[in-house]
């Protein structure tokens, strides 16, 4: 897990945050093992800007990667904030089992995905 908050820290870093100044980064740990990372990346146009979460889902897949084991998030506030509502819904395409961690500077919290998306609207919502 150290290695993931790690990860999603450095990518924090490269955040492109000039309009809120809320810089995020996020790490997804696939089922093999690789880790794939992402940062946010704002817009002067507010609904094209790009979530951490999103950002490393992207690559994962991009990677090749279709089993999400864990997902870290990592931010400057605490308590720390967890992924917002289209991030668990296009993470949830992975499974609701991923498990979420989201770090601030001095707390962390835990989450399954399941736990933030319950009742979710996923693929087998519509294989019913």
């Amino acid at each position: 897990m150290k290695d993931l908050v790690k990860q999603a820290r450095a990518a924090m870093q490269h955040a492109w945050a000039p309009y809120s100044n809320f810089h995020v980064g996020a790490a997804i740990e696939a089922a093999d093992g690789t880790v794939y990372v992402g940062c946010n990346v704002e817009s002067a146009s507010y609904g094209l800007t790009i979530c951490a979460e999103r950002m490393a889902l992207g690559a994962a897949v991009v990677g090749g990667a279709r089993t999400l084991k864990r997902l870290v998030v990592t931010t400057d506030v605490d308590p720390p904030a967890a992924p917002c509502g289209a991030c668990r819904q296009l993470l949830a395409e992975f499974g609701l089992d991923l498990e979420v961690t989201a770090v601030g500077p001095a707390t962390e919290k835990r989450w399954t995905l399941a736990a933030l998306l319950p009742d979710a609207f996923t693929k087998e919502t519509l294989d019913r």
